[in-house]
């Protein structure tokens, strides 16, 4: 069927489900970041509880006060905090995500996170918390990691069927970076680009190879959660074609099965039983699918790049020491800047989508020492980052400087991994 023709007996049409991409459209070239961390008490090592006197409920309420954030509940749960266009949120492990508003510059992220990260300090140590930067929990195991009480995160974790769906939701963290596109062509252009890059910054930025005190024998385990969570919604959302269109991610989600809609402040579980096409066109026990419908069902969307009114780039282990940085200003340096994109793509798109499906799982256990057609991938991280630095260096903000510790890194043969 032709859904760009099709209609609905129901007030949602075709052409709502369009108008998020297309508004977001824009001339800025903004940079935003999502950079997640997992808590865990400083003398044991283990994850910290969202229950108890010392849990990550309290020092939300704590830090609140201290620092005039609002809560954002859920029910009457605290699951986060907000100030602004800035959020603070707890994934279904208690994992710690700062959410910040674009910027134009990479500092403006970086002092933003400092600031945070300075105000919290205080609290964290009365707490006994630190929030590392790992892609993994590197010593405490989903079985004993208590989701958090948000009514979704338990519908998601009964409907997820990947074998390692619950060690994603509960003991895995990274970090996400956003992008600006100006027109369709312009978003469909970066979307290509950033999923055929997405295995090489996988690897290079790999920071998940111990899991329950023990060495996995994968450098990024967090990426093999991702492959084993649910493959209807994670993975691919592309075809590598100059020919797609928007029209074409929202026919993919619209054959994508639902897990739940909200209504009243209640979560009705669909558990995978329509997808959201046939929604719209028969509804779901007296509800009809509206425009929230569809919204909340792309968020529970997870393709390594997400098409948003932004591009939402989502593969990368947590890393600290300076790398985290390193991530913004990688896609910075070579997406917004044509000869850097076309260069950069010029080296991948050589490579089938077959190609890059099977490099997801290479890297995911041998990282930057995975091959792709008899060539190193390290070989071509170390090109991808000399693109973003010279682009960096022609933008003439001193931001090349934030690639120096992932440049050091691939010089030395070696991931975050492997220190």
């Amino acid at each position: 069927m032709n859904y760009c023709e099709s209609k609905t007996d129901n007030h949602l049409e075709y052409n709502q489900l369009l108008e998020e991409f297309i508004l977001g459209c824009k001339n800025s070239q903004k940079i935003g970041m999502e950079y997640e961390r997992i808590p865990v008490h400083k003398t044991t090592g283990e994850v910290i509880s969202y229950f108890g006197e010392y849990g990550m409920c309290e020092l939300l309420r704590e830090f609140a006060k201290e620092d005039n954030w609002d809560y954002i509940l859920d029910d009457t749960n605290i699951i986060g905090l907000k100030k602004l266009h800035d959020t603070i949120t707890l994934e279904p492990g208690c994992q710690f995500e700062l959410s910040l508003e674009p910027q134009d510059y990479i500092k403006e992220i970086k002092n933003k996170i400092e600031e945070i990260d300075k105000n919290l300090k205080p609290i964290l140590d009365k707490f006994d918390i630190k929030l590392i930067n790992k892609g993994v929990s590197p010593k405490t195991t989903y079985r004993n990691i208590e989701l958090i009480p948000k009514q979704r995160y338990k519908v998601m974790a009964n409907y997820l069927w990947g074998i390692l769906s619950d060690v994603m939701m509960r003991e895995t963290a990274g970090i996400q970076v956003g992008i600006d596109y100006k027109s369709e062509e312009d978003a469909i252009k970066k979307f290509n680009l950033a999923n055929l890059m997405m295995p090489f910054v996988t690897a290079m930025f790999a920071n998940s190879k111990i899991r329950g005190g023990v060495d996995t024998g994968y450098k990024s385990f967090r990426a093999l959660a991702w492959l084993n969570t649910d493959n209807e919604r994670c993975g691919f959302a592309t075809r590598f074609s100059d020919s797609m269109c928007f029209r074409d991610y929202v026919n993919r989600l619209l054959e994508t099965p639902m897990i739940f809609i909200n209504r009243e402040n209640r979560t009705v579980d669909l558990n995978g039983r329509m997808t959201f096409k046939q929604f719209m066109d028969k509804g779901y026990e007296g509800f009809e699918a509206n425009i929230n419908d569809w919204k909340l069902h792309s968020n529970l969307y997870f393709p390594e790049v997400r098409l948003r009114n932004f591009i939402e780039i989502r593969n990368h282990d947590c890393v600290g020491g300076g790398l985290e940085y390193s991530i913004p200003a990688l896609y910075k340096g070579v997406m917004y800047n044509k000869d850097a994109y076309d260069e950069a793509n010029g080296i991948l798109c050589k490579y089938s989508a077959k190609e890059i499906n099977e490099l997801r799982y290479n890297v995911a256990r041998y990282g930057i020492h995975a091959k792709i057609r008899g060539t190193k991938v390290r070989d071509i991280c170390k090109n991808l980052i000399e693109i973003s630095n010279y682009s960096l260096k022609a933008q003439g903000n001193d931001e090349e400087k934030y690639l120096d510790p992932i440049t050091e890194l691939i010089r030395r043969n070696k991931m975050p991994a492997d220190l």
